[in-house]
């Protein structure tokens, strides 16, 4: 069946609004993981200054405190 001048517009119109929901999901998806990823940090670096002010013991890193208190 041949596609008609209406149907012809209609796919071309689909397919343009497609592509800009893509490239707006696109730019959602990427500021989310930015902002995720930089309260991760953020959170990750409150925590390791927390173990080490008040949870290590004499000699002991950061990391091996954090094994430590996880057992």
């Amino acid at each position: 069946m041949e596609k008609t001048k209406l149907t012809k517009g209609i796919e071309k119109i689909s397919d343009g609004v497609t592509s800009g929901y893509k490239k707006i999901e696109d730019t959602v998806v990427d500021s989310y993981m930015k902002i995720q990823n930089g309260v991760v940090k953020g959170y990750t670096k409150v925590e390791d200054k927390f173990v080490e002010k008040f949870l290590t013991r004499e000699g002991e890193s950061v990391e091996e405190a954090k094994k430590r208190l996880k057992d």
